[in-house]
């Protein structure tokens, strides 16, 4: 049986569970329904986009290696499993974008970037590498991701994090301010959900029930992880004399976007070397954005899924058991993996620009400062997470809430009956 068949449900779900507990968590309350709502749209429209769009674009008939020209809205000979499959990895790719603006970007803005990403960023990678694609003419090897998915997003989510720019309060002068989250148990719960569905992502990207690949790919997923929790742990431990909670959380995801490329490609001593070190670059890279960069990222997005994505992508350079440097093979599986990390690169930050570009021409790309400050959730929603019962009774600031909007229709339509 299809092994994409067996893992689709579970995977989709611990992406969507994932997304809206991690992103939640590790922002503020005031905007936590504007992530939920964020989310699961995102889920559901570029389900719908991929069906209708990327999926052709993504695994039709090539042309010239950079794009498919047949299949739109699954018309043909399609495999319904593996389009199910691939359309969770599409939603996956444009989610890590919320996390990246979360608490200050437009949510129609976001929406319509969405729509960008899961109709035609994603699929043109995609095509590039996992169908006819000029890279995979070039031997370029990224078994479940780690550039397709992971890079590609975090690109997206670097590019729209820098022109939204950050949140009011992150940095004064010279000084950056950290704005904690406000549930970091629930971050960890979409952390161990993803990490459970990782094991569906990458045993099902084997698309066959391989008796022998499936369990050393699973292994290798398991360790890595593993490994980055470790490192992260170890490293946060000796350089700031405490283990940090969120980057060792983040450790565990970076391990697994690390190891998601060279997951059928590489040793089980070789996904813990690739575990360990995504952990450090990761934490490194987290705190060169925030604080020289200055690229506020809430969750750690582009992080976690960008340079560890990097990282993973060109290990299989080094650890690759039937030709890395390390296994006694040259350096040309290295310099075809660059090629395609500066090629996905290229083509999503030019896309994404230019798309937030257009975007901006019409709508605005964040919210106003008023809409910031009293949190998305009133702003976009007209509700709020917590406390329902202030919004009930109308206190702080929830006298035009959605709730009493509500109250106040069922009065007047209890007027008109009497």
């Amino acid at each position: 049986m299809h092994s994409a068949a067996l893992c689709t449900f579970s995977f989709h779900n611990s992406v969507l569970l994932y997304c809206t507990t991690q992103e939640s968590g590790f922002t503020r309350s005031k905007n936590t329904l504007n992530i939920l709502m964020k989310n699961i749209i995102t889920i559901s429209l570029g389900s719908i986009l991929y069906f209708i769009v990327g999926f052709a674009l993504m695994f039709g008939p090539s042309a010239f290696g950079m794009i498919g020209t047949q299949g739109f809205a699954l018309l043909g000979d399609a495999d319904i499993a593996f389009f199910v499959f691939q359309a969770v990895f599409a939603a996956t790719c444009a989610t890590i974008v919320s996390g990246a603006v979360a608490e200050r970007v437009n949510l129609s803005a976001y929406i319509l970037l969405t729509v960008a990403i899961t109709a035609v960023i994603y699929p043109v990678v995609g095509h590039w590498v996992w169908a006819d694609g000029w890279l995979a003419g070039l031997g370029f090897i990224d078994f479940a991701g780690s550039t397709v998915v992971h890079l590609t997003g975090a690109v997206a989510a670097f590019v729209a994090a820098w022109k939204i720019g950050p949140r009011i309060g992150k940095y004064n002068g010279k000084i950056v301010n950290s704005i904690p989250g406000h549930n970091i148990p629930l971050g960890a719960l979409g952390v161990f959900i993803l990490w459970l569905g990782w094991f569906g992502f990458n045993g099902g990207s084997t698309l066959a029930a391989d008796p022998e690949l499936v369990p050393s790919v699973i292994a290798n997923t398991l360790l890595a992880a593993s490994a980055g929790v470790l490192a992260t742990a170890g490293y946060t431990r000796f350089k700031y004399g405490q283990i940090d909670p969120s980057l060792t959380l983040n450790g565990a995801l970076a391990g697994l976007v690390g190891i998601t490329a060279g997951a059928a490609n590489v040793s089980f001593i070789g996904a813990i070397a690739i575990g360990l070190a995504a952990g450090v670059i990761m934490t490194e890279a987290i705190r060169l954005l925030d604080s020289k960069i200055r690229i506020d990222d809430p969750v750690g997005a582009i992080s976690v899924h960008g340079i560890a994505g990097i990282w993973g992508t060109l290990a299989i350079g080094l650890f690759d058991t039937s030709g890395g440097l390390l296994y006694g093979g040259g350096a040309e599986i290295l310099g075809i993996q660059t090629v395609g990390v500066l090629a996905v690169v290229f083509w999503t930050s030019i896309a994404t620009g230019l798309v937030l570009g257009a975007i901006s021409l019409f709508i605005p790309l964040r919210v106003s400062a008023e809409e910031e400050e009293s949190g998305l959730d009133f702003a976009e929603h007209g509700s709020q997470a917590y406390s329902m019962d202030e919004v009930l009774q109308g206190s702080s600031g929830a006298g035009d809430s959605f709730a009493n909007r509500l109250n106040q229709l069922g009065d007047h339509v209890e007027v008109q009956k009497s």
